[in-house]
């Protein structure tokens, strides 16, 4: 009896960490399987305006109140890197066929490695554009600027640089938008202005969004 418990455990330890490797190993997997079990229960329309990245979409929890008159699909997790993007593209953007994708990413990547070269994030980002034109031919692709947030004022030449990158890569393609948030951010020495910002210097607070609603709202398709 006492080998069969022992062996019960020894299951049950073997199983916790192989789920704790599996979790380590495809992060943010609750969130998407929440977005995949929210679909499976009432898919969103196809043809709606995609708003896919990091958590300044996802904590943004009025974004359809905000662009009244367009349908918005909120697809923004965690703190996720391009990288995070690409990995779950299966399922975050190509199940919706919208015609609009507006994407925020790339500030989480040079605050997991700051001594990411910014052009390595531009690189990532036409990575993840290739992939949605070569699914979508037809649809228009956003980007959103990197913010300037306090707490990670000190990457803000690499973050500037990566700006730049992406902008200047988008004006040589289609479709395409870029949404400069950063400029409007900024107080006039030049700095964030952190009063558009919650207790963390990071996420934004209502008048950080509202400076988003309109600069955004100037490029969304009807």
């Amino acid at each position: 009896m006492k080998f069969i418990i022992k062996c019960v455990c020894t299951f049950f330890v073997f199983l916790q960490f192989g789920f704790a490797n599996f979790v380590k190993a495809q992060p943010f997997i609750k969130e998407i399987k929440a977005f995949q079990s929210a679909d499976s229960t009432l898919m969103p329309p196809q043809n709606a305006i995609l708003f896919a990245g990091s958590s300044s979409f996802r904590l943004w929890k009025n974004i359809q109140e905000d662009f009244q008159g367009y349908t918005i699909v909120n697809r923004g997790f965690g703190g996720s890197a391009l990288p995070d993007v690409i990995r779950y593209r299966e399922e975050i953007l190509f199940p919706y066929h919208p015609k609009q994708v507006v994407i925020y990413c790339g500030e989480n990547d040079f605050a997991i490695d700051p001594k990411l070269p910014s052009d390595s994030v531009v690189e990532r980002f036409k990575t993840l554009f290739k992939m949605i034109r070569e699914r979508f031919k037809k649809t228009n692709i956003t980007y959103v600027s990197m913010k300037p947030s306090p707490s990670r004022w000190k990457m803000k030449d690499q973050m500037m640089a990566a700006n730049e990158g992406i902008k200047t890569y988008l004006k040589s393609q289609r479709r395409t938008n870029y949404v400069d948030v950063w400029t409007q951010m900024l107080a006039e020495n030049g700095e964030p202005m952190k009063d558009l910002f919650l207790s963390d210097n990071l996420h934004m607070n209502a008048k950080g969004y509202a400076i988003w609603k309109e600069a955004i709202t100037h490029f969304l398709i009807k």
